[in-house]
């Protein structure tokens, strides 16, 4: 594996992961609700959850523009096309629902509780990302 030094952003990343660990521990000592991304986006309509799903989802949006404040955003490329994301993200949703959860309800939330259904959706969300990775790169040769 090489590390690509120039674009490495390690004080941006630790910061990142603070703010996020910040974010859902805030969320969870103040209002009892644990932050899975998926869960608050679908439930954002339910009027009887209350206005804290919306505020969580316009933090999201507008952190983004915030963060250009203090540093250039990086440019972002879409190479593979608009068919390609659409069955992507709908996948994601498929999984998530099947799942239980996402990736930040599971592996942030979940596994900072110890929850072992946490640790084995996890550990599934990572391997399915290696052998994806593995598959683009190596045999595909993407």
């Amino acid at each position: 594996m090489i590390i690509d030094w120039e674009h490495f952003t390690l004080w941006q990343s630790l910061a990142g992961g603070m703010l996020i660990g910040l974010a859902a521990t805030m969320l969870i000592l103040l209002n009892g609700q644990v932050a899975g991304i998926s869960g608050i986006v679908g439930k954002l309509f339910d009027v009887r959850q209350g206005t804290w799903r919306l505020a969580f989802v316009v933090g999201l949006l507008l952190s983004p523009y915030l963060y250009s404040f203090f540093s250039p955003l990086p440019a972002v490329q879409f190479e593979l096309g608009w068919p390609v994301y659409l069955i992507a993200g709908f996948t994601v949703g498929v999984g998530s629902r099947l799942g239980s959860g996402c990736t930040s309800g599971h592996g942030v939330c979940g596994l900072s509780r110890l929850s072992m259904r946490s640790l084995v959706a996890t550990l599934a969300f990572m391997g399915t990302g290696f052998v994806t990775v593995f598959v683009a790169r190596h045999l595909i040769g993407g």
